[in-house]
């Protein structure tokens, strides 16, 4: 029994490690069919990724190729409109070149018949001429007969009886000639003035203007009498300075509540005359402040002097201006010609030239404009050499005004012939202007001459600044430039133009010469 237990366990044993052989057999089996079975599909997959990849090549290399292709073919038909555009254009000419050489060949035999013509025309024209140069020589001999049977009846030559014949002709001619001329020109005469006396007699009933002499000093109201004593300042510091900044001469005297400025430049006159009332109102009276309110004043008065020429040029009607002739303009309203304000003047020779104008049937706009630029020089002679009709008309030339206008200016005063019409009526207008009872004063220009003719002759001199004729033309101060000119050469200048006043002018008493030289040195502390 025990035997063939072991026996059995035995055979179990080897049964178990036979069991156990073949599992290890299947299972290196199944492994290496797995192992085969997964590398073939590795495999597999390979070669189907390198497939893929040569197809995507193969897709990328003829889309490349297509586009290759379509952009030849885009860039082989843009060539060819090219080309076509181009044998358009070529057989256009073409056909052009036909048309022109068609419509010259037909003018070509337009002119060969023309030709033709003409000819034909001009062989008449030469059979015609010889038919009338016989026909004239037949004439010619019958009146040579007939001419010579009238001098066999008159028994006169044919040279006496010319002259008796053109002395009776001569005579009857003059005769009737002197009478007709002589009565054409008396109703002439008498036409002419008639309506000479109703133009002018029309044009100054429509434009009537009031007159105010000008004058040279002006008032300036103080609130009292201590306030003289501060314009005067101490030692009369303020009234020197005043003086001498304004060119003016400021007169303080007894007369209660009022300070006078004199001057007979109306600028410097008005620009004195309002600084002064701003110092009295600001209270603020020293040398400094007076220099200060004056340039002030000085920079108002120029756009007050522009308002003044824009005001005189719209009441004139006169439009387009130059704001150079507008300043001037302006500057009229201070300048005064035998007591008669200029500006005032010129609108009123304005309107006369005008209604002159429109009365002879011209043009009034142009007449106007030449009456309001004929004074204009006044504004600037003493700026430029010459008379005010020559300054006039080389400021109106120089600002772009008509020939019309420039010839007005210059001849108004009858310094050259007269080459316009309107010359004539600012003349007339110019005339009547000046002409109304107290519309001038001669004795007023005379005296504003002689000191505009002192200021300009010390001016001439090198160095000097500014001249001013203060004291009613009885002392001129002359402000020097101290950079050019010194001390000893000021003392010097003094001199000499002392003797040039009494060399050049003609005036009544002495007159002072005073040469101001100041050298001013500023800096600013920052």
């Amino acid at each position: 029994m025990g035997n063939e237990i072991t026996a059995v366990l035995a055979v179990s044993e080897t049964v178990t490690a036979i069991s156990a052989a073949l599992a290890l057999i299947v299972g290196l089996g199944i492994g290496l069919v797995i192992e085969r079975i997964s590398r073939g599909a590795a495999y597999q997959r390979r070669d189907e990724i390198i497939e893929q990849a040569r197809q995507e090549a193969e897709n990328v290399k003829k889309s490349q190729e297509l586009e290759a292709k379509e952009e030849l073919i885009g860039r082989r038909e843009a060539v060819e409109k090219e080309l076509n555009a181009a044998r358009e254009e070529q057989r256009e000419q073409e056909r052009r070149l036909d048309r022109r050489e068609t419509t010259l060949g037909e003018l070509q035999q337009d002119i060969n018949k023309k030709e033709r013509m003409i000819e034909g025309v001009q062989t008449k024209l030469a059979d015609r001429q010889k038919q009338m140069d016989a026909r004239e020589a037949e004439l010619e001999q019958v009146l040579r007969e007939e001419r010579d049977q009238l001098f066999q009846i008159s028994g006169l030559s044919p040279e006496a009886a010319q002259d008796k014949l053109l002395t009776q002709l001569r005579v009857e001619l003059k005769n009737e000639t002197g009478a007709v001329i002589l009565k054409h020109n008396q109703e002439l005469k008498e036409t002419c003035d008639k309506l000479a006396r109703e133009a002018v007699g029309m044009a100054v009933q429509r434009c009537a203007a009031s007159h105010a002499s000008e004058t040279t000093v002006s008032t300036v109201d103080i609130p009292n009498d201590d306030m003289k004593g501060r314009i005067i300042g101490r030692e009369g510091r303020n009234i020197r300075a005043f003086e001498k900044i304004t060119g003016v001469d400021v007169i303080v005297d007894d007369t209660p509540g009022v300070v006078i400025v004199s001057a007979f430049d109306t600028v410097r006159r008005e620009i004195a005359r309002l600084s002064l009332a701003k110092l009295i109102q600001d209270g603020r009276i020293h040398p400094s402040r007076i220099e200060e309110i004056v340039n002030e004043t000085e920079k108002e008065m120029d756009e007050h002097i522009r308002t003044l020429g824009n005001e005189a040029i719209q009441e004139a009607g006169i439009v387009d201006v130059h704001e150079k002739l507008i300043m001037l303009m302006g500057r009229l309203n201070f300048r005064v010609s035998y007591s008669q304000n200029v500006r005032r003047h010129s609108i009123e020779v304005a309107y006369l030239t005008g209604l002159l104008a429109e009365s002879l049937g011209l043009d009034g706009t142009l007449a106007r404009r030449c009456g309001f630029f004929h004074d204009i020089g006044k504004a600037a002679d003493h700026e430029m050499e010459g008379g005010h009709p020559a300054v006039g008309a080389e400021l109106l030339k120089r600002y772009g005004e008509g020939p019309e206008v420039v010839h007005a200016a210059f001849g108004h005063h009858d310094d050259i012939r007269v080459d316009h019409i309107y010359t004539v009526l600012v003349a007339s207008a110019d005339a009547i202007s000046a002409a109304r009872p107290g519309a001038r004063r001669e004795t007023l220009e005379k005296y504003v001459r002689r000191l505009e003719e002192l200021e300009a002759l010390a001016c001439g001199f090198p160095g000097v600044d500014h001249a001013y004729a203060v004291q009613a033309g009885r002392e001129v101060r002359c402000i020097v430039d101290a950079k050019q000119v010194n001390d000893r050469e000021a003392a010097k200048m003094c001199r000499d133009i002392a003797k040039g006043i009494e060399q050049a002018l003609t005036y009544p008493g002495e007159i002072k010469v005073t040469v101001l030289r100041e050298t001013r040195t500023i800096q600013y502390a920052k």
